[in-house]
């Protein structure tokens, strides 16, 4: 078991770069089951649920090499096994990803339930809805989904709700279906994009790319390649906020400042805002950390939303931020109904938050923050990254514990904050 030992009260200063986008990485890997053919992955961020997708395709038959700096040679040519186990399929939700590519590739897989973050139910109809519509049969047998075809093909399939990880699986499986398949209501987050991008450059035929229908003419095969996955908007959206509740003063490079639209429209209301140099993102000094009220003097309310809304991934940094910024904010998270359960720790800390129920929470700021010893852990990546930018801000020592579950998609974050000047150590219990 890891902690975080952190004392607060310094201003982040200098340059971050951020890691690979997790959320692209856990999907590209599984995309190449698609081709027998070598593929070679750049900026592959080295995080625990990355490691664990690498582990799951291993026990598969994929190689994968190391090419250092990021980079992965990976080629499926031979896959000799149908079955994921069970203690890592529970470790990750990208785990039910591997379903469209394998009924491709093979007609068959068993898959226990996907793991991931115990931030309320997270329902996997969708996912079978579109694959059955393509071909599949899926039923669960021991606990265990069994997913097996005698041929996917294409169809015209509204998915009822606009899951990332649901179209995901559909476009995979559609790329070597036989016939064309259209896909209204789909996810068009920015890791959706780039697994469409991905498949295009090993000679899918997937048009509609960044809208909400996808269109996707079946091939025959897929041949190798070579792709650079971007940034982690995540990330960068995490370094901002880190950056303006400590009064620092950071360039971040290579942000891919094109997908941070709503994300800026957000922050700046709760008070922060940013520069943009070419693909570089630089948060100044001197923030004003005051919560813009709704035109008729009303309190504002931040809600996550399907791209290009507000992720929900943010929410618990943007709560973070709210509790250094004055006025009062309501947030919603109508998606999951355990994100907020971490706003315990944040009141421990000082922070003026009322949870109003599981989905509603309301923050009153500025509160002083002050280091928790005992008290504090992280129950899933995100909160556990909000738990870090409080203790960033508090005053004295804070030690946050489990932070296994940050590892899980920040790569190297304590080395990257203590070149910001940040005063963070990881303590192995």
């Amino acid at each position: 078991m890891s902690s975080f030992i952190i004392e607060g009260g310094q201003a982040l200063d200098g340059t971050v770069t951020p890691g690979g986008n997790k959320n692209a990485a856990l999907k590209l890997l599984p995309a190449c089951l698609l081709t027998d053919q070598p593929v070679v992955l750049h900026n592959i961020p080295a995080i625990n649920d990355v490691l664990t997708m690498r582990r799951i395709l291993g026990n598969l038959g994929v190689e994968i090499q190391d090419l250092g700096g990021g980079s992965l040679r990976v080629q499926a040519k031979e896959v000799r096994q149908h079955a994921v186990e069970r203690d890592l399929a529970v470790q990750i939700r990208a785990s039910i990803v591997l379903a469209g590519p394998m009924l491709a590739r093979l007609g068959h897989l068993e898959l226990p339930p996907p793991g991931g973050d115990v931030i309320g139910r997270r329902r996997v109809d969708t996912h079978i809805l579109s694959l059955e519509a393509l071909g599949a049969d899926v039923e669960m047998e021991g606990g265990t989904f069994q997913f097996s075809t005698k041929g996917l093909r294409g169809a015209d399939i509204l998915l009822d709700e606009a899951s990332v990880t649901a179209t995901e699986n559909a476009v995979m499986a559609a790329v070597r279906a036989k016939g064309t398949t259209i896909l209204r209501n789909s996810a068009s987050e920015p890791h959706v994009q780039e697994l469409c991008h991905f498949l295009n450059s090993l000679g899918a035929r997937i048009s509609g790319v960044g809208s909400n229908v996808l269109t996707i003419e079946g091939v025959d095969r897929l041949g190798g390649g070579e792709f650079t996955i971007g940034p982690d908007y995540i990330e960068v959206g995490s370094f901002v906020g880190a950056a303006a509740i400590t009064g620092g003063n950071v360039r971040i490079r290579n942000a891919t400042p094109q997908y941070l639209d709503m994300i800026q429209q957000v922050y700046n209301r709760l008070g922060v805002y940013w520069e943009v140099d070419g693909q570089d993102v630089v948060v100044p000094p001197g923030q004003p950390l005051r919560v813009t009220p709704d035109i008729d003097g009303h309190i504002p309310e931040i809600k996550a939303q399907p791209w290009p809304a507000f992720p929900s991934d943010l929410l618990s940094i943007a709560l973070v931020i709210a509790t250094q910024s004055q006025g009062t904010v309501l947030f919603h998270e109508w998606m999951y109904e355990n994100r907020f359960f971490f706003v315990d720790k944040l009141v421990y800390m000082g922070a003026h938050v009322v949870l109003c129920d599981p989905h509603r929470c309301l923050v009153q700021g500025p509160s002083q923050l002050n280091g928790e010893r005992d008290r504090i852990a992280s129950p899933d990546i995100r909160a556990g990254m909000a738990l870090v930018l409080a203790a960033l801000c508090a005053r004295g020592e804070t030690i946050i514990h489990n932070i296994g579950q940050i590892d899980r998609g920040y790569e190297n974050l304590e080395q990257k904050l203590r070149s910001l000047g940040a005063n963070i150590r990881r303590e192995e219990v």
